[in-house]
């Protein structure tokens, strides 16, 4: 691949990169209307995208979904390990790391 084309790759990947970010911040704003309005599809809707937008932006800033997922496994754990509330309260993140590692 000669220079010019390096070049619009990377130009390429920015603009990718931008768009992913934009992506989030709409389907965080569609996941509020969701919960506004009690909304059951466009909750799962918007936390599906958001969940997808970010595997993708991950990937395009050099990521590979395997160390994604580790990296959300290894933060589960250390919450855990911290006492986080939504573990003592309803033991969310041990479900959650379980519910990954059996993936």
């Amino acid at each position: 691949m000669n220079r010019p084309e390096k070049g619009m790759q990377f130009a390429k990947n920015v603009k990718v990169i931008d768009w992913l970010k934009t992506e989030i911040l709409d389907q965080i704003a569609n996941l509020y209307k969701g919960l506004h309005y009690a909304n059951r599809h466009f909750i799962i809707d918007s936390l599906s995208s958001l969940i997808v937008s970010v595997y993708i932006l991950a990937r395009r800033v050099g990521l590979s979904f395997r160390e994604l997922d580790q990296a959300v496994i290894e933060k589960l754990r250390e919450h855990k390990n911290e006492g986080h509330q939504l573990e003592e309260w309803y033991g969310d993140l041990s479900s959650l790391e379980e519910y990954m590692n059996k993936r």
